[in-house]
């Protein structure tokens, strides 16, 4: 049984990933048909992931593109059928936007798909409506309550309704079980609009099939539908064995007339730790900004703190590749590939002075008191010249910990998008590398598989891996759809 998948705010493909990984029998049942992005750089990197689930297994110029021996275009010239594939599976469009009107983008996925009504539907809205950093900047604006944002959800729901798939994965923030649009909790209406896509399909009050109702399940909790609160939708990642305490919002919604009831995803006996994903990569150095950046000069910075400080010798910045047989202690099966011959995305981003100084203390303080520190536990001389610093130390407040260090033996904290503002909430755990993590080390906390590359600048790839879907807890939760599906008739023939 071959499962259509339709991808819906795609962003780097983590939702898809863990999709179309799973294997049954030597055959993967989940066949990715089209991912819809807006972003440019993310479809970039969705497009040459949808290259390589092309192959049985990956030619020799993919890896030589990963690489950097070859270019794209050398190596989508050179598998011209697969690459045409992937060009038309990855789509770049603004759902919602109009530029892309619902009609052409239905067209497009009707296109690709051969049996809608056996397809499924994966993805979630943006978030920014609904994070609570997100809220608390949006609301100082007049028009936030008309922000089109809160209400993306509709045309995912409008996509459903004309699709009627068997079954969707939505996923959101946390924030959005507590957000509000005037007066009303936007995820109790959005659950209720779930329940019947098709009516914004149909602006008549009809009486709809069965084949057009959906029930909605928890992945987490085994309880009937209609006891459900708004609590049991939330999967905390790290009790899947997910290396990172990431919380967020995902529910699975059946139609009404698939047999069946979906099981509950299965915690792990024991966390995974960053250590467990990190320990293998090869050390950096950080850069050193506003001075001329060297190893000498690096570690003459930090020296001008810690007269003492110990750090590894010979340290580089790294690169988009590394030469360097890296084996993860976690999931390496997953995550490992020999053909690479190397690592993917591993370049530091360089810092200040004084963020060094913040960061390798931060990091000796962790290694000490198995915590990361307060402002309040940093030495007044190493206090950001901030004027809100003082406030945040008597007021406790959420930036208190804008210095936060992954600790090594537990999960990280959530990687986000705002990796690609800063590194202070994402310190190495290593004084004596003294920096914030890579890209790659932010994509193996997000279990992203390590000859997955991300396209664009690194700043993109930094937003582009924050966004994502883990592709590992995805894969879990493609378990259960495939459970479901695979033994499900219909109770409706109508």
């Amino acid at each position: 049984m071959t499962i259509e998948v339709i991808d819906l705010f795609a962003g780097p493909g983590g939702l898809g990933e863990g999709f179309s990984s799973i294997t049954e029998k030597n055959k993967k049942p989940f066949k990715i048909k089209i991912s819809i992005e807006k972003e440019s750089f993310a479809h970039q990197t969705l497009t040459l992931r949808a290259f390589f689930r092309q192959f049985d297994k990956p030619p020799v110029e993919y890896y030589q593109y990963l690489r950097g021996e070859i270019t794209k275009d050398v190596l989508f010239k050179k598998h011209p059928k697969e690459a045409k594939k992937a060009i038309l599976e990855a789509y770049c469009a603004e759902l919602g936007g109009d530029a892309f009107p619902h009609k052409t983008v239905i067209k497009r996925i009707l296109s690709q798909v051969s049996d809608p009504k056996n397809s499924i539907v994966i993805g979630g809205p943006p978030c920014q409506a609904y994070s609570l950093v997100g809220r608390s900047k949006m609301s100082k604006y007049q028009d936030f309550q008309n922000d089109p944002r809160h209400t993306l959800y509709k045309e995912y729901l409008r996509i459903i309704a004309d699709i009627q798939p068997r079954a969707f994965v939505m996923e959101n923030v946390k924030g959005i079980l507590s957000s509000k649009l005037n007066g009303e909790y936007i995820f109790d209406r959005i659950l209720e609009d779930i329940k019947t896509p098709s009516k914004f399909k149909n602006s008549k009050k009809v009486k709809f099939k069965t084949s057009e109702q959906y029930t909605i399940y928890s992945l987490s909790n085994a309880g009937k539908p209609e006891k459900l609160n708004r609590n049991d939708f939330i999967i905390k990642s790290e009790e899947y064995g997910i290396p990172q305490c990431r919380h967020r919002v995902i529910l699975l919604a059946v139609r009404n007339d698939i047999r069946g009831i979906p099981s509950i995803l299965k915690p792990t006996k024991r966390p995974t730790s960053v250590e467990d994903v990190l320990a293998d990569l090869p050390p950096l150095r950080s850069g050193l900004s506003k001075k001329l950046d060297s190893f000498d000069n690096w570690k003459n910075a930090i020296l001008t703190r810690f007269k003492q400080c110990d750090v590894y010798d010979g340290l580089t910045r790294g690169n988009e590749f590394i030469p360097f047989d890296s084996k993860p202690k976690a999931f390496k099966r997953w995550f490992y590939d020999k053909k690479i011959k190397g690592v993917l995305n591993h370049s530091s981003r360089a810092h200040i002075e004084s963020d060094l100084h913040r960061y390798l203390y931060s990091a000796e303080h962790a290694i000490r008191h198995g915590k990361s520190p307060k402002l309040e536990d940093m030495p007044q001389d190493l206090l950001p010249n901030h004027k809100n610093v003082t406030s945040a130390i008597k007021s406790k407040s959420l930036f208190n910990d804008r210095f936060r260090v992954q600790l090594a033996n537990k999960p990280a904290t959530t990687i986000t998008s705002h990796i690609s503002k800063d590194g202070h909430y994402f310190i190495h755990y290593d004084p004596k590398q003294c920096r914030s993590l890579t890209v790659r080390e932010a994509a193996r906390i997000q279990t992203f598989p390590d000859n997955y590359k991300f396209e664009g600048p690194r700043t993109s790839q930094y937003q582009q891996v924050g966004n994502a879907v883990p592709p590992l807890l995805a894969h879990q939760i493609a378990k259960v759809v495939y459970e479901l599906l695979s033994g499900a008739g219909t109770t409706d023939n109508k």
